[in-house]
This record gives C-alpha cells, sequence and structure tokens, in this order.
C-alpha cells in the first residue's frame, strides 16, 4: 500500500524545509536513551526507513535506527570503520526488512560544528543520496537537529514532526538490544491479537451465558483456545517474528470456533468438529511449549530486571528512589504497556530500564 502522510504527528520546530522529514515516535524514544549514554560514550547511528516523493512534497520517514557498534573520535578526527558500517547495515536488514538506510547520526555531548568537515566526507562517502540525512543529537539538549544532503552539501533542517503508529520492528530491536547498548526497550509487548482475542471470546461466553444458552462444542472450543493463546502469547512476549506467527495462529483458531459456532447441525459433526479443534489445540500448546524454551533462552531475565511495587509508591518514586531522578517514568511505562502511569498496584512486577 502506498505510504500516506500520517495524519497523528508532533512538530518540532519550522517544518517549512524539504524533504519533510518525519521520525517514529519509538525511534526518537531510542535516541533519548541513548542521549544519557552519550554524556560520557559518543554514539553513532544508522538511520532506516523511506524516502519518498509524495506529489508536490518529498518526505523521509524515519522508522529504525541501529546504533554502530563503535565510533573512534579523537579531537575532531571522526571514523567509521567499513566492519562496523557493514555489520550496522547488516542489523538493518535483519530488523527492518523492508526498510533502506536513509542516513546517519551521531549523539554525544558537544558541538556540530566542531565536525563539520569530518561529517561531510563520511557522508559523501558512504551516505550520498539525494535527500539522505544527518543526525545530530547534543547528550544535553531536548531536541536533535536533522540536516539533508542536498546538490553536495548538508543543508540544516528547521524543524521535522514525530509521528505515531505501530513499530513492532523498533520494538524488537531495542529489545534485543538491551544489554548490549544499556539503554531501555520501549516496553514488553504482549500479543495484541492474542489479547484481543481473548476479550472478543470472553465477551461472546458471557452474552451465552446471560441468555441462559447451553455451552456446547463453542463454549470448549472457546476454553481451550483461552488456554492456548494465553499461554502462547505469553511466550512470544519479545520476539517479533514469533508475534507475527501467534497472530496468524490466532487468526486461525478464531475463525474455527466461528464456524463452530454457525455449523454443527449433527451429533457427529459436533464430535468431528471436537476432536479436530482439540487437535488443533494440543499442537499449539506443543508449539507453545518449544517456543517458550527458546525464548527462556534468549531473554535470560533476573529478579534485577524487575522492581516490586510497594505501598504507597508511584512511578514518580520509582523513578527517583532507583534512577536518583524522575525522567525515567516515561521508560518505565513504555516498557510495561502501561498507558497510564498512576494506574500501578502493590506487588506489581514492573520491567525496569
Amino acid at each position: 500500500m502506498e505510504r500516506q502522510l500520517p495524519k497523528n504527528v508532533r512538530q518540532i520546530g519550522n517544518v517549512s524545509d524539504t524533504p519533510k522529514v518525519y521520525v517514529e515516535d519509538y525511534v526518537d524514544t531510542y535516541l533519548n536513551q541513548l542521549k544519557e549514554k552519550a554524556k560520557d560514550q559518543p554514539a553513532g547511528i544508522i538511520l532506516a526507513g523511506e524516502m519518498l516523493d509524495l506529489g508536490d512534497e518529498k518526505a523521509v520517514f524515519v522508522s529504525g535506527a541501529v546504533q554502530l557498534k563503535e565510533l573512534q573520535i579523537k579531537g575532531t578526527t571522526l571514523e567509521i570503520t567499513e566492519e562496523v558500517l557493514t555489520a550496522a547495515r547488516e542489523e538493518v536488514k535483519e530488523f527492518f526488512p523492508e526498510c533502506e538506510v536513509v542516513g546517519w547520526g551521531i549523539v554525544e555531548d558537544g558541538s556540530p560544528l566542531s565536525r563539520n568537515r569530518e561529517v561531510k566526507r563520511i557522508q559523501e562517502k558512504e551516505f550520498a543520496s539525494e535527500m539522505s540525512l544527518f543526525l545530530w543529537k547534543n547528550a544535553r539538549e531536548p531536541e536533535e537537529i536533522f540536516y539533508a544532503y542536498k546538490f553536495g552539501e548538508l543543508m540544516q533542517m528547521g524543524g521535522h514532526y514525530i509521528y505515531y503508529e505501530k513499530n513492532p520492528q523498533m520494538q524488537n530491536y531495542m529489545i534485543n538490544n538491551r544489554r548490549a547498548n544499556g539503554v531501555t526497550p520501549s516496553e514488553v509487548v504482549e500479543d495484541r491479537a492474542a489479547k484481543d482475542f481473548r476479550s472478543a471470546v470472553k465477551e461472546k461466553m458471557e452474552n451465552r451465558s446471560q441468555q441462559g444458552r447451553r455451552p456446547g462444542i463453542a463454549y470448549i472450543t472457546s476454553a481451550l483456545l483461552v488456554l492456548v493463546v494465553f499461554a502462547a502469547g505469553i511466550t512470544t512476549v519479545n520476539n517479533f517474528g514469533k508475534m507475527k506467527a501467534m497472530q496468524t495462529s490466532v487468526e486461525n483458531l478464531s475463525k474455527t470456533v466461528e464456524n463452530g459456532q454457525k455449523k454443527g447441525t449433527t451429533e457427529t459433526a459436533t464430535v468431528d468438529k471436537t476432536q479436530e479443534n482439540e487437535k488443533s489445540a494440543s499442537e499449539a500448546v506443543k508449539k507453545s511449549e518449544a517456543t517458550k524454551t527458546s525464548d527462556k533462552a534468549e531473554a535470560q531475565l533476573s529478579d534485577q530486571d524487575y522492581y516490586v511495587v510497594q505501598k504507597g509508591e508511584t512511578l514518580a518514586g520509582i523513578s527517583k528512589k532507583l534512577y536518583g531522578d524522575t525522567t525515567h517514568v516515561k521508560a518505565i511505562c513504555k516498557m510495561n504497556g502501561l498507558s497510564d502511569g498512576n494506574l500501578i498496584y502493590i506487588g506489581q512486577k514492573l520491567l525496569l530500564p
């Protein structure tokens, strides 16, 4: 489907320049996380996304960011080895297969004026496509600065947009690189398809109970599927590839429930349908167990990664208690999928930055 300009955006600065720069919210969150680390050690990034010609307007969408493993800086000398660049480009292909490299950037404590010559040299050598971006983020400033490579020069953009949409690829990258980069993943992602499906099944079961109907095969099938989806949905957390596979399975199982409700014309057909659904559920459980074993090996989360909420505590208080200030509240919310930071409860386990 052809890319459309996002409707849900937040404007940063003057956006009258060309190309228009759109940065997805999870990328912006990741850059702010790198900012904390970059106060001590500069960080380099590769930007992934799309360069588009939208009729009368040219635009660059940044939907992914991959950190360079090493950025060599000595005084004003800036160097990125071919090995480091190649590794970063491979990560772009792995985590953002539908995107292209649209630029690069530096996050550090300092001024971009001291690096003009070095930045331009790298831009012309490695990122010379028309409209490709260079991002500069001062570790002590709230907003970043974008430059676009036009007519053989890097020209500063007056501003850009932050846009909001589902971005499981960036979530997956942040989660997989959590410990290696020393930054916080955006959130622990529950399989939304599984969650929605469980809610739909629960609603149907409650309606049938209120109407005084006999549960029958649809009730049994729904109960089995709720169990399967709950087990498999939890184990697919933090793995985008498995999330997509799980979503497909949920859709197929949902169709099975609907067909079971519509048919059921004879006792024999009902029994056959029950056996078929039980077999599918059994196979799904087996797959979920295999996935669970794999995820345990990948995640390796310990008790140190969590904080248990105590009586009278707030997220602001927890952030100050653990990190010395309240700036981590947003990161804790995103990490645990909290839309309202006030809705925490005693005994709740929060996955920490």
